[in-house]
């Protein structure tokens, strides 16, 4: 009797190796770890991150040979200034301002590249949505709070003299207009480069290796 059964189990135990070598292998799901580069006062920016910028254009950057560096540092950048925003909560863009963001960046790279791009980076549209949405918020508060700088008319005068070259055979009178957006351009960049810069200062940003 003993025999009998653990003859019986033997076949059964074999039966149900053949059955598993028959089976057809189930498919290997590659499973991609993001890399962090960066961690800013608590907040990660992720290889993904970059590489979705860099493809998508998203954040102004020179260009160069390996824009990596320079769009971290871009992104680095916009989310001490978001954090920022966040302590003020100026109001939400509306939904089809977003949107006409939204079609514009696909509009300017193309609907195939941006659906690879979001699918190699494991990104949604809702998430780049997101992302188009925080950087309206950020431009008002940018415009909120630096975009009222009327140059009196001797720094225009003077701006005029040192750039004259750049406005050809026009005189001041001529261009004053154009002296004036140049000239408050200007200022408002490096007023934003000194506010930026103290962000930086100011934050804890642990970069790490490539």
């Amino acid at each position: 009797m003993m025999v009998a059964m653990r003859v019986r189990a033997i076949i059964l135990w074999r039966l149900a190796c053949a059955a598993l070598a028959l089976m057809p292998a189930a498919p290997v799901r590659a499973e991609i770890i993001d890399r962090v580069l960066a961690v800013v006062d608590g907040a990660l920016i992720t290889q993904s991150d970059v590489l979705r910028a860099v493809r998508l254009g998203i954040v102004a950057v020179p260009e160069t040979p390996d824009p990596v560096p320079a769009t971290l540092d871009a992104l680095i950048e916009r989310r001490l200034m978001l954090a920022e925003v966040e302590r003020y909560a100026p109001p939400d863009p509306a939904d089809a301002r977003i949107e006409q963001a939204f079609e514009a960046l696909r509009a300017r790279v193309g609907a195939p590249e941006l659906e690879a791009t979001l699918l190699e980076t494991g990104s949604g549209v809702d998430q780049l949505s997101l992302f188009l949405r925080d950087d309206l918020r950020i431009a008002s508060y940018l415009q909120q709070r630096f975009g009222s700088l009327q140059p009196s008319e001797s720094e225009i005068a003077q701006y005029y003299r040192e750039h004259a070259a750049e406005f050809g055979q026009q005189s001041l009178r001529e261009a004053h207009d154009a002296v004036v957006t140049r000239l408050s351009a200007d200022r408002r960049a490096g007023l934003i480069r000194d506010w930026a810069a103290g962000l930086r200062r100011r934050a804890n940003i642990n970069l790490l290796p490539r």
